[in-house]
């Protein structure tokens, strides 16, 4: 699965440098193989869930949520938020 854009992650990571390590390893894990549905990306990644139409990633603990769009049929990721536990709480990713 191909993940847009890697710059969301480094943004967030310099705002936050001890996500930086757990950001770029979600990314290497999720692009290592191609997915063809929500019950195969949870088989990888335990605690994604799905709001709306986005998936939600725990990240380092569920310190920080990672939201993306994901096309299954295109094999792409697109990473609409990163935000720490409080920000996602507020709701104003949505």
């Amino acid at each position: 699965m191909r993940v847009i854009s890697n710059r969301r992650l480094v943004d967030f990571a310099y705002l936050h440098p001890d996500a930086g390590p757990a950001l770029q390893a979600w990314r290497k894990l999720l692009e290592s193989r191609p997915y063809l549905g929500f019950n195969e990306l949870r088989q990888v990644f335990r605690s994604v869930d799905i709001v709306g139409d986005r998936f939600v990633f725990d990240i380092r603990g569920n310190r920080y949520r990672l939201i993306a769009a994901i096309s299954f049929s295109a094999q792409i990721c697109y990473i609409k938020a990163v935000l720490t536990h409080a920000a996602y709480d507020r709701g104003h990713w949505k």
